[in-house]
């Protein structure tokens, strides 16, 4: 049984369709990363499934008594507010100080207890707020751009942390990430979202594209300056989830890595 199984949901805000008619599910120890340009309905579909968003039409079914810990894309925290880290982990209720200790071990900062909320880095922020996802000890791991504003070494060094987790709880892990060199480091599965699911697949398709590597090379260091997400193609090809819908579209966006996915005569790339 998947832990989270979505029908045919579609989300209005206002007179907008942010989400229409997308279908999802996801399973215990699987990484899928949704990508998709700004706009898209990436984060409103993570709002869904945590169930801080009613959808306005589709069924979201969730595994009896299904734990999911959510990693914020930011928190703002009075920086005048006297809160120690472990004051934090221990809000709205009080955990016991082997929990807290635990969940930033696996967090990969130990140290932090201690200290401010104020005085930590971007990165000690981010790994704080694994920290307290972990504490619902998590059937699944929800982020939503966690990286947003770390450099390349920090991003990096969080998904690291992110795959031990995995491991050790054996969690399903959902991220949306902009970042497509972790994308194809880090997932099983991208679904790529532009207000419908337009297509997925496993991330080696993406990766075998020329375009791709004509962008990023064969490293991670070309996770780069400009997002650009191309379709043009029929949804009866193969891997996509809509056969009834054909449409071409293209987005440009600056200051996010290139994607480049695209089905032409049944073929992935």
């Amino acid at each position: 049984m998947s832990l989270i199984s979505v029908t045919n949901l579609s989300v209005r805000l206002g007179a907008a369709t942010v989400l229409s008619a997308v279908d999802f599910t996801i399973d215990r120890g699987e990484i899928v990363t949704i990508v998709g340009p700004n706009g898209s309905g990436k984060s409103t579909f993570l709002r869904c499934l945590i169930g801080a968003l009613a959808p306005s039409t589709g069924q979201i079914s969730r595994a009896p008594g299904l734990r999911i810990g959510y990693v914020p894309q930011k928190l703002a925290i009075d920086p005048t507010l006297p809160l120690t880290v472990g004051r934090f982990l221990s809000l709205p209720r009080r955990r016991k100080p082997s929990d807290v200790a635990a969940a930033l071990d696996q967090a990969g900062v130990p140290h932090l207890e201690p200290r401010q909320m104020a005085d930590l880095s971007g990165g000690q922020f981010q790994r704080v707020l694994l920290a307290r996802a972990l504490l619902e000890n998590p059937d699944i791991l929800i982020l939503d751009e966690a990286t947003q504003g770390l450099d390349q070494a920090g991003s990096a060094a969080f998904y690291h942390q992110i795959e031990m987790v995995r491991r050790t709880y054996g969690c399903a892990v959902l991220m949306v990430s902009h970042e497509l060199h972790v994308v194809m480091a880090a997932s099983d599965r991208v679904v790529c979202l532009n207000g419908h699911v337009c297509c997925q697949g496993t991330p080696e398709l993406v990766a075998s594209a020329p375009e791709y590597r004509a962008l990023f090379g064969t490293g991670t260091k070309g996770a780069l300056a400009l997002y650009r997400h191309e379709h043009n193609h029929s949804h009866e090809a193969e891997g996509c989830t809509d056969p009834s819908h054909s449409h071409s579209h293209s987005h440009a966006h600056s200051n996010a890595p290139a994607h480049i996915h695209r089905q032409d005569e049944g073929q992935n790339v």
